[in-house]
């Protein structure tokens, strides 16, 4: 969908519901940017007000959750990546580096299979999982009502800060509200440094990327100062923390951002 646009001046501007939703609740969505249909000539204007139908009522529920949050006081990121950029790595050494500091919980999301869930439930954390082929059609993204389906078997008022694990895919997870605080993505090296660009909605909505898999570098033909460029071009204010998942380089920099955003909260 692309809820965004390049002007030609090279400028990205982003329809954000966590920024414009006061703005919102009148119910006029007319000026909402759903991508650009016109190459369906003889359904473009129906696919339009469809599109405008579903994230409306996504943001209604997003707004749900961000008012559960509030009451339970908790910090929410919606973590975001392509699939085996690192994401679930990133999350065991997470709960091992923040230990009893914060109360941690887990939504994990896939299409199927309860493989990562169950490798974070044995690691001592509340985890709820939710596939997406379970009754929301086997989408390739955590939308809000998906994140509300698993909040119910969460404690959310015995916990500080709460990380949804997207599903696997650079593109829908970026286009839906799900009642974060934040937006953080996981790139992988081995991704090559083009995919800020390729990819521009992911990379414009996050808050911060995180570069995994950084142990690799010596031995792989990518430029770093390249990709982050390219970042840059995409989103010159997102955070960069260059880590490996893995043998823990940086990862305490990455659990610093996330008490930061629990401050800021």
């Amino acid at each position: 969908m692309g809820r965004f646009h390049r002007h030609p001046d090279g400028t990205v501007h982003e329809h954000d519901h966590e920024h414009e939703h006061d703005q919102e609740h009148d119910g006029d969505h007319g000026h909402r940017d759903v991508g650009d249909h016109t190459g369906y000539v003889d359904t473009g204007a129906e696919r339009v007000a469809v599109l405008e139908s579903i994230l409306d009522e996504n943001d209604r529920v997003a707004d749900r959750n961000r008012a559960d949050f509030a009451r339970a006081g908790v910090t929410t990121v919606n973590l975001m990546s392509s699939p085996g950029a690192g994401k679930t790595t990133l999350l065991k050494a997470t709960i091992t580096a923040l230990g009893e500091r914060v109360r941690l919980g887990i939504l994990e999301g896939d299409i199927a299979t309860s493989i990562d869930a169950d490798e974070l439930g044995g690691l001592g954390v509340p985890v709820s999982l939710v596939n997406t082929s379970a009754g929301f059609g086997g989408e390739c993204h955590l939308d809000a009502t998906m994140v509300r389906s698993g909040l119910g078997r969460l404690p959310l008022d015995q916990l500080d800060l709460l990380l949804i694990e997207n599903v696997g895919n650079l593109v829908c997870p970026a286009e839906f509200d799900v009642g974060q605080h934040a937006r953080a993505m996981v790139y992988a090296l081995t991704e090559g440094e083009e995919k800020p660009l390729k990819y521009p909605v992911m990379f414009h909505a996050c808050d911060v990327v995180v570069v995994n898999k950084i142990d690799l570098l010596p031995h792989l033909d990518v430029d770093l100062d390249r990709f982050v460029a390219n970042v840059r071009a995409v989103n010159p204010t997102a955070r960069l923390i260059h880590l490996s998942a893995r043998t823990g380089e940086g990862v305490q920099e990455w659990c610093d951002w996330l008490l930061e955003v629990r401050r800021a909260a």
